[in-house]
């Protein structure tokens, strides 16, 4: 299944390529803001950071919001005490898009991950146009090589990247990249099996001074805490915050936990 979703995101990516080309993009780079500082916002402090998700489908899950306004959620999360929003933009399985990103970065002052399935220089200069302080890396989807070429890219750009790993070799590549943000999903991206345990077995491999994301899984108020006490310096949550009737409330009450 990994292979089928960098497929449609590199199929998207195309598709817009045709319609703004890479002198475009660059242009809108020139006129844009800076990437905000996203590695001091996750930095690591005596609460969990949160990365609240705007997020309205997957192939896991299925379709979970509307979200009919991205701005008035991402708002919300940020009155909620979020430190990080991330905006889905996989359009096929995920509903999302590059105009969500805009949208969000028009509303909110805290730094945005632009989560898809980036492979390409282009993605990089596309998440950087459109208003992406962070993008997403995922190790299990890149040969070492490809993904230290867009790893020290996305540095150029003055872009965060954060390094998705799911086993402990793969945190291992990520280390070897230089990654200063590591994230350990819990779903398997190829089964979209769940292994709850995986960022408590993994997280000391992670060495001192790299900001520790615990991804998927975060259903309630306990799942935090659990990723809390095994290390997790943020964590990443989408479907619970997009379900519930108050996520500025829920996401307090996450970034409460010590």
């Amino acid at each position: 299944m990994l292979g089928d979703l960098y497929a449609s995101a590199l199929s998207e990516a195309r598709a817009r390529e045709e319609q703004i080309g890479i002198s475009a993009l660059e242009a809108m780079i020139a006129e844009g803001a800076a990437p905000l500082d996203a590695l001091t916002a996750l930095s690591p402090t005596e609460t969990v950071r949160v990365i609240a998700e705007v997020k309205r489908s997957s192939p896991a899950q299925g379709d979970l919001a509307q979200i009919p306004d991205p701005q008035l959620l991402a708002q919300q999360y940020e009155a909620g005490g979020a430190s990080a929003i991330s905006v889905l933009t996989e359009q096929q399985y995920f509903n999302g898009s590059l105009q969500d990103l805009a949208a969000v970065r028009k509303a909110v002052s805290l730094p945005i991950l632009r989560k898809d399935f980036i492979a390409t220089e282009y993605q990089l200069l596309e998440s950087r146009a459109f208003g992406a302080d962070i993008v997403l890396l995922i190790v299990a989807g890149l040969e070492q090589p490809l993904l230290q070429r867009l790893y020290d890219f996305a540095g150029e750009l003055g872009l965060t990247a954060l390094v998705e790993t799911h086993s402990a070799e793969e945190v291992s590549r990520a280390v070897d990249l230089g990654a200063e943000l590591i994230g350990v999903n819990a779903r398997n991206l190829t089964t979209f099996e769940v292994d709850r345990g995986l960022f408590e077995r993994v997280a000391d491999q992670i060495p001192a001074g790299i900001t520790r994301v615990a991804e998927s899984a975060v259903a309630s108020l306990s799942d935090v805490e659990r990723y809390r006490e095994a290390g997790a310096d943020a964590v990443l949550v989408g479907a619970a915050l997009v379900q519930d009737s108050d996520p500025a409330q829920l996401v307090a009450s996450f970034a409460a936990v010590s």
